[in-house]
């Protein structure tokens, strides 16, 4: 279900506008994200490639998993009860945060370039034994991976914990 990306798009817009919304509009806000423009800009091709698509295969594939209320006739979406079950498999991040995957992959290159240091005996790398280097550094990842955790936990849409920062 979260494999294709318009449906992955559906929950973000519907996540931040989670009363039902028509689907002209969702529709429009998905062209615009997936063609990189303004909705302002969309040409009339562009808007109905997204909308026949979630009006023939995205919504209603959504709406028999119980994710969104997807009512036809009135052509309006709305999130499901059910949809937070899905958060565990999508990362979200704030305006201001960055995603852990980044994270990890700048704290990785900031590990290879201090054991690269340390290779090569530049100081001051070299006065540090290579056991402290590695408990340091075990212990740096440590903490990160707690607080990814704690973090994790806490934010977790329909926990008692999660604080809404928008």
């Amino acid at each position: 279900m979260l494999s294709n990306q318009r449906r992955r798009y559906v929950l973000k817009y519907l996540k931040s506008d989670p009363g039902p919304v028509r689907i002209r509009d969702l529709s429009q806000q998905i062209a615009a994200w997936e063609n990189d423009v303004d909705a302002s800009e969309l040409n009339y091709k562009q808007r109905k490639r997204v909308y026949t698509s979630l009006h023939q295969t995205h919504l209603p594939k959504l709406d028999d998993a119980g994710v969104v209320d997807y009512d036809q006739d009135r052509g309006t979406i709305e999130l499901a009860e059910r949809a937070a079950e899905l958060d565990i498999y999508l990362e979200v991040v704030s305006e201001h945060d960055i995603p852990w995957c980044d994270y990890y992959l700048g704290l990785s290159l900031l590990v290879l370039v201090v054991l690269s240091a340390a290779w090569f005996d530049l100081y001051p790398f070299s006065l540090v034994p290579d056991l402290l280097l590695a408990g340091v550094i075990t212990a740096v990842f440590a903490l990160s991976a707690g607080a990814h955790s704690y973090y994790t936990h806490r934010s977790r849409v329909g926990s008692d914990a999660a604080v809404d920062e928008d």
